[in-house]
């Protein structure tokens, strides 16, 4: 019977934890899907960005776009739940690529593409490096990218000059890391590193809630441009 008792407690708790990850949900903040709920697959380095750093996000695109969505052309690396992909796409954007490489979240981003019907979202399952170098020479340019990739792992580095050959003009990179792209006063050793990585790149906006910080960047090409778009 103790045997018995126990398996019971561990199913119990399986189908609690089961619950658990299925009621994970994040929520579309703004446009035609406002309200929506996205669920969250249980995947290791599967983040959603929150509702309060999506609200100031884009908040700051909106400015960069003059609220206007309709010819921004996004793309969405390591979509994850794609918060940041559907939202984009809620608020009007012309084209959504969503690019991601693990299955379980994959199929979970067809399941809200059609649910929505986002016909203007693209998905694909790639690694999000190999995705950026086989886009590289499309005429399409993106005037958004979404990167917000695994912490630890070395990926901005990576990504960031693959990048450059898919960005328009004008366009922005949002990015999340699990430290701040802003230069720190009187630590030159990080500062030489931070150089190394954005070199290219000009940071315009930079906030942290919690252990994330988030930025927008843009390429040093337009930096009048850029220095127009700092509120």
């Amino acid at each position: 019977m103790k045997t018995n008792s126990n398996k019971k407690t561990k199913n119990a708790t399986a189908k609690t934890s089961v619950v658990k990850r299925q009621n994970h949900q994040v929520r579309i903040i703004g446009g035609a899907w406002k309200r929506s709920l996205l669920s969250v697959v249980d995947a290791e380095g599967l983040r959603p960005t929150p509702d309060r750093v999506r609200e100031t996000l884009f908040n700051w695109l909106n400015h960069l776009f003059h609220n206007n969505w309709s010819e921004v052309h996004c793309l969405d690396l390591f979509a994850g739940s794609g918060a940041l992909g559907f939202e984009a796409a809620s608020r009007g954007a012309t084209q959504v690529i969503m690019v991601e490489a693990h299955t379980p979240a994959y199929k979970q981003l067809e399941q809200v593409k059609d649910k929505l019907q986002a016909s203007q979202c693209k998905l694909l399952r790639a690694d999000a490096l190999k995705a950026v170098e086989s886009m590289a020479n499309q005429p399409q340019k993106m005037d958004v990218i979404f990167l917000d990739p695994p912490f630890e792992q070395d990926w901005l580095s990576r990504i960031l000059p693959a990048c450059v050959a898919l960005l328009s003009p004008k366009g922005c990179i949002y990015v999340e890391s699990e430290f701040s792209l802003a230069e720190l006063a009187g630590d030159e050793a990080a500062n030489e590193k931070l150089a190394k990585l954005l070199n290219g790149w000009q940071l315009i906006r930079a906030d942290k809630a919690g252990s994330v910080y988030f930025h927008i960047l843009q390429r040093n090409i337009l930096p009048h441009e850029a220095h127009e778009n700092q509120a």
